[in-house]
């Protein structure tokens, strides 16, 4: 057989473990494993002394085309997916203008995104308290699950995202259910973050650790014991997404253990920094749940090695530098990620606390796509998606601004140092970033949906 791409010499992690491989990708697709690979090809990658991995499926990221492109655009935003080792992802309904809360809203995406793309795509449709009549064309239009904010998200410009009440998720989650949609929230108690922060402001309480108060461990606790509630009412099945605390992965693990169809993410920013270093790094380091204390990180890296928390996504909030701007409270809430999900977390994770590769895969890949029904990605096997990362283990480098690929290049972990490098990402079998190149040839992503 003669292959588009025959990547040799690696070590290739498949499920059960990493094992030296080559691989024959043709037509888009992996047609074949084998200890040596001869026919011809081509083209040949050797890698020799790097990790071959499936792409990382990264489910939670904000392009704020349309709206605010100015934020973040599908252009630019794949780029630094694509640079930092995520094959495919799915948006989020906000922060575009207008919200992804019906087919209109919708389709202004669809229109937008299916000629910029450099890996492939898929999106949320939203559940606010407006649109309970809107989920099933959503639905129909092929969105590949919901999302929804029990913490304060008010806006007062029109088509922007709100938080839902009670009657909202309860009604929103039993229409879910019978379209056997999933259903992904942000999970903390919006009454006690909002007036925290207005007390901790007025007195003056501007420090990353007083902001961490702000937003305590049990607000997202009660949020996260709401929704499971619920959802063991409905039926409803449910993803908690970002979880900052062992406290609220504990509930979930008992939740699973009664039956709930339920999962739980966490992010790369909750096991990088702790609330005593915001102080240093600044707004960038700015996001809802908060970065936590070192004492409450530990805990949180216990849950992550001992298994219980499902996949990890970037989270990838982007804005405006001017909206970085001054304390805490004032400063615009996220952290532009995308770039640094799989460097960063093999190296805290694989090489400085021991997790196994093929466990590294779930996290960033396996569990993802099965969990969003993608049965053709997240994972190196014969007929699957060649969406394939090579990952260098002995490569260190320091993030600069300059080589970020965002429409704004600002970053919470600028000037950060990480012992891992993603050496090419590969998208069905198209080589879209090399190390040496940068992005490579035009946008060859796809729209992925649930029909």
């Amino acid at each position: 057989m003669a292959f588009d791409l025959v990547i040799k010499g690696g070590n290739v992690v498949l499920r059960d473990g990493v094992y030296k491989v080559d691989i024959g990708i043709k037509d888009e697709k992996i047609s074949c494993i084998a200890e040596q690979i001869n026919d011809e090809a081509k083209e040949v990658i050797d890698a020799s002394g790097q990790y071959v991995m499936p792409g990382m499926i990264d489910t939670h990221v904000h392009i704020s085309e349309p709206g605010r492109t100015e934020w973040e655009g599908f252009e630019t935003g794949s780029k630094a997916l694509a640079a930092g080792g995520t094959t495919s992802y799915v948006e989020m309904p906000l922060n575009a203008l207008p919200a992804t809360i019906n087919k209109d809203a919708l389709d202004l995406k669809l229109e937008a995104a299916k000629t910029q793309n450099y890996v492939d795509y898929a999106f949320y449709g939203g559940l606010v308290p407006e649109n309970l009549d809107k989920l099933e064309e959503l639905a129909d239009a092929g969105v590949l699950a919901f999302k929804c904010f029990m913490s304060d998200i008010t806006s007062d410009i029109p088509g922007d995202f709100t938080n839902v009440d009670d009657y909202t998720l309860y009604k929103g989650m039993q229409k879910l259910a019978e379209l056997d949609q999933l259903l992904c929230i942000h999970a903390e108690n919006p009454s006690v973050t909002s007036g925290l922060a207005k007390e901790f402001a007025k007195a003056g309480k501007n420090s990353g650790v007083e902001y961490a108060e702000s937003r305590p461990v049990f607000t997202e606790v009660d949020a996260v014991q709401r929704a499971i509630l619920f959802a063991k009412e409905t039926g409803c099945k449910l993803h908690l997404v970002h979880i900052s605390t062992s406290e609220a992965v504990q509930v979930i693990q008992k939740a699973k253990q009664e039956g709930v169809d339920v999962t739980v993410e966490s992010c790369p920013h909750y096991f990088a920094f702790t609330a005593e270093e915001v102080d240093e790094i600044g707004p960038r380091a700015k996001c809802q749940p908060p970065i936590r204390p070192a004492k409450i990180q530990a805990k949180l890296w216990d849950e992550l090695l001992d298994g219980n928390i499902d996949w990890i996504t970037s989270d990838h909030s982007p804005c405006t530098e001017d909206l970085k701007q001054g304390n805490l409270w004032e400063a615009w809430g996220g952290i532009s990620g995308a770039q640094n999900n799989v460097d960063l977390m093999f190296d805290l994770a694989v090489k400085q606390r021991g997790l196994a590769v093929n466990k590294f895969v779930d996290l960033i890949a396996t569990h993802p796509a099965a969990r969003f029904n993608l049965p053709h990605k997240g994972e190196i096997a014969v007929s699957k998606d060649a969406d394939i990362i090579l990952v260098d283990p002995n490569q260190s480098y320091t993030v600069k601004r300059e080589d970020l690929y965002y429409k704004n290049k600002h970053s919470a972990y600028e000037g950060r140092k990480i012992d891992c490098r993603v050496t090419k990402t590969i998208v069905r079998g198209n080589v879209v970033f090399d190390l040496e190149k940068g992005i490579v040839g035009g946008p060859v992503g796809k729209l992925m949906t649930a029909k």
